[in-house]
């Protein structure tokens, strides 16, 4: 069809990922929006998965990933003008680490005047790490604070805001979310923002970090005796949460290595493996057998993954060094133009930094114990962030699940029938698009 107006989305995938990642995002938008389709006089929607920053290439930081990603946006919308049709309107969706992505394209966008001519409608994020990383105070985060930024290259670096990405020596993250950059100026434009955010079992970008949020009502959850709300619709999107004044009285905790731990006792072992075979996991003798490898499985496994983070480390480092040689792309990158205008103008933004008092003082010393460590750095990013006047929030509470950060994108249904459950926050994301 010639002359056809078309309303863009972007779907971006998260660290590590592939465009199947999306899979079930994809499905349901076009359920939605494309099929179910009856305004005749509305733009045709016109889904992108970007494919040139996927699998080990997204160790290459954000700002890397978002300038493929957006070359690619230009890409597509030629494409797109050569077969007669003309994008009026734009919109983006981020996972995970595709929500930083998505953020920093849309400050290349702004910055390269696209907004002029195109109306961005909805900016969207899923399980994104908006302030970064956090620090919790137990052996594996800190483990993970020191070793994060080394094995994930750039971007390791800048989940944990140990970057000096701007020559005033702010992290990216926090430039990305100060009102004086194109970032948050670009982001500002959307009259549609939303973000969604795990409250439980998100292993990977737990609450605080995925709802910009400098407290975590749901920490406790279990021992506090937190009730939730869904909503009838859109399970598990949760309508509102109550936490009794009076918690419940504690449960009997069963003695470690008594003969009720044996026979209950459930290794972890990876989904797949638990899907496989799951009387070796639960059932007594097959769970002690389990129980007898893990010193023997364990160190293999964690060997190899420390090897192969180490290689593919080692490998961005090495790309990137070639891709800022390249003087022709060089001088168009954010990074630089940055640089440029840092040179000429002095910062006059002071920082305010809110007096940082452990959150819930009054609770016991065992709770105050997993309240992660918040930097100044991220609390002006959540002040900043939350002042957006159009910003909208939803949370998902996903039970007796080990990890929800892949269900809440029903990222792979075929290999984990539990991911389905995912799907209502999706249906609520797509019934929410604006058109």
């Amino acid at each position: 069809m010639s002359n056809q107006n078309v309303h863009l989305l972007v779907l971006i995938h998260g660290m590590w990922g592939t465009p199947r990642n999306l899979a079930s995002m994809h499905r349901i938008m076009k359920e939605t929006r494309i099929e179910a389709l009856t305004e005749p006089d509305e733009p045709a929607l016109h889904i992108m998965l970007p494919e040139t920053n996927q699998a080990e290439s997204t160790y290459d930081g954000v700002d890397w990933g978002g300038e493929r990603v957006a070359a690619e946006i230009f890409q597509e919308i030629e494409k797109l003008e050569s077969e007669g049709k003309t994008v009026t309107r734009f919109s983006v969706t981020g996972y995970s680490m595709g929500g930083l992505l998505a953020r920093y394209v849309v400050g290349i966008l702004h910055q390269r005047k696209f907004f002029a001519t195109v109306a961005p409608v909805n900016f969207n994020t899923i399980a994104t790490p908006h302030m970064g990383l956090l620090r919790y105070p137990s052996l594996f985060s800190r483990l993970s604070s020191i070793f994060g930024p080394r094995f994930l290259s750039r971007t390791g670096e800048q989940f944990y805001g140990v970057d000096k990405w701007s020559k005033t020596g702010k992290c990216l993250l926090e430039v990305m979310a100060d009102p004086e950059y194109v970032f948050f100026q670009g982001l500002k434009l959307f009259p549609h923002i939303r973000i969604y955010a795990n409250t439980i079992n998100d292993l990977t970008v737990p609450y605080m970090t995925a709802y910009v949020d400098l407290e975590d009502p749901f920490l406790n959850h279990s021992a506090d005796g937190l009730t939730v709300d869904y909503d009838e619709k859109y399970f598990p999107i949760i309508k509102s949460f109550t936490i009794p004044d009076t918690p419940p009285p504690k449960r009997r905790a069963v003695r470690l290595f008594s003969w009720e731990w044996f026979k209950s006792y459930r290794p972890p072992l990876p989904p797949r493996v638990q899907g496989f075979a799951p009387r070796v996991q639960g059932r007594f003798p097959f769970n002690m057998v389990t129980l007898a490898l893990i010193p023997i499985l364990f160190p293999a496994f964690i060997g190899l993954a420390l090897l192969r983070l180490y290689l593919s480390s080692r490998q961005s480092r090495t790309r990137i060094k070639l891709l800022e040689a390249d003087d022709a792309s060089a001088t168009e990158r954010l990074v630089h133009i940055f640089a440029q205008l840092e040179r000429e103008v002095e910062d006059i933004v002071v920082d305010i930094i809110d007096d940082p008092t452990p959150i819930r003082s009054q609770e016991s010393t065992k709770m105050l114990k997993k309240v992660p460590r918040v930097t100044p750095a991220q609390r002006k990013m959540a002040k900043f962030l939350n002042a957006l006047p159009q910003l909208k929030k939803e949370r998902a509470y996903i039970a007796d699940i080990r990890n929800s950060h892949a269900t809440i994108i029903a990222r792979d249904m075929q290999n984990f029938e539990f991911h389905k459950i995912g799907e209502g926050v999706l249906r609520h994301w797509a019934d929410a698009f604006v058109m």
